[in-house]
């Protein structure tokens, strides 16, 4: 009992990860019956003082939980965000024109055509160095602390609590990383916006962030953050907690094949299919304070009453709403698709799909 009572907080409940019989590192039942030593999946067939899950994919190649599969998820999340938000530019660009001009940008093709005429084809990709690391430095810290706040409210939960109220512990987890990654987001989200809808502000990061400083101050880059939070924290809510329950249910019910038996591929495509439903249900979430994000960052001095006023109820739930479904979509369904990738090439199991297993119960009966 005094070895059960002190490895509870490294017991992980089985819906998160779990591995095929064939490949598990040690037996359950064994476990609780008293055996305190864990082999690792190292082939010296030494003993760990901690508990580690191999990968599925490739046993023993980056332990769950470790600090190697903290950093793995990081990078996949550094990738994942900062590419895809990069290549939809041109739309987020249009988007945020139509959110803050909508009488100049009446729709998404001929917002396009009002760029092409006045700016070029450069024109589209205004912005894109902001975008690039802001989205990078938000991913990291998303994917990342996702994973860690997941893990670290499932041990305090415990395993029968955490198979229980599986979607809390998604929703917990996701809402804490989106606090710390909006903060190294909020800076360069600023300044993008002030170069792309203000034409002659500036080129880019490198004249635009002296420029906006000196304008609004070095806090100024963070005037937007509230709204920021109230914006990406319900959309990262709805993202990670619908992809884990899309994924599971199109394993459950439309995939007849166990997830450990299907191929990488399919289960990247489940993945990308996951995301981009996802994708939908967060761009619904989250618009109207991305709205107040387009207007708060665009103009001087504007507070949220002013937008409020400006842009009418209507406005704040419509403006700009079927392009960002578009955007939004593809972008989150490219990310979860990228990510995933990421995580198999390293060696690591694809992010959800797996059901709750009885096991998880076993030690809250002893």
């Amino acid at each position: 009992m005094a070895f059960i009572e002190n490895s509870r907080q490294s017991l992980v409940p089985s819906f998160l990860y779990t591995t095929p019989v064939s490949k598990k590192l040690f037996d359950v039942d064994t476990l609780v019956r008293g055996n305190p030593t864990l082999p690792t999946a190292s082939s010296n067939g030494g003993a760990s003082k901690s508990f580690m899950i191999p990968a599925p994919s490739e046993p023993g190649k980056i332990a769950m939980f470790s600090p190697a599969y903290y950093a793995a998820c990081t990078a996949g999340g550094t990738l994942c965000c900062g590419l895809t938000h990069m290549a939809v530019t041109p739309l987020d660009l249009v988007k945020c024109n139509m959110q803050i001009d909508p009488t100049k940008y009446k729709s998404i093709s001929s917002g396009f055509g009002v760029l092409l005429k006045e700016q070029g084809v450069k024109g589209f990709f205004r912005g894109w160095v902001p975008t690039l690391l802001g989205y990078s430095a938000q991913g990291a810290c998303k994917y990342g602390f996702y994973e860690f706040f997941k893990k670290y409210y499932s041990d305090i939960a415990g395993p029968e609590y955490a198979t229980k109220y599986k979607i809390l512990i998604y929703l917990a987890g996701s809402a804490s990383a989106e606090i710390i990654a909006d903060v190294a987001l909020c800076p360069m989200e600023a300044v993008k916006v002030r170069v792309q809808t203000q034409p002659g502000f500036a080129r880019g990061l490198s004249d635009g962030l002296p420029k906006f400083v000196k304008s609004e101050g070095a806090l100024g880059l963070y005037k937007g953050l509230v709204p920021l939070w109230g914006r990406q924290i319900p959309y990262t809510m709805m993202k990670f907690a619908s992809f884990e329950t899309i994924v599971e249910m199109l394993y459950k019910y439309a995939i007849p094949t166990p997830k450990e038996q299907c191929s990488k591929s399919l289960q990247l495509g489940v993945s990308f299919a996951g995301g981009y439903v996802a994708g939908i249900l967060c761009a619904i979430v989250s618009h109207p304070a991305d709205n107040l994000v387009s207007f708060l960052n665009n103009a001087k001095g504007a507070t949220v009453g002013d937008a409020v006023k400006n842009l009418g109820l209507w406005g704040l739930f419509t403006r700009g709403l079927p392009l960002r479904i578009v955007m939004i979509g593809t972008l989150t369904g490219a990310q979860w698709g990228i990510y995933d990738t990421f995580k198999v090439f390293v060696g690591l199991p694809t992010t959800g799909g797996v059901t709750p297993a009885p096991a998880a119960t076993v030690p809250a009966k002893v």
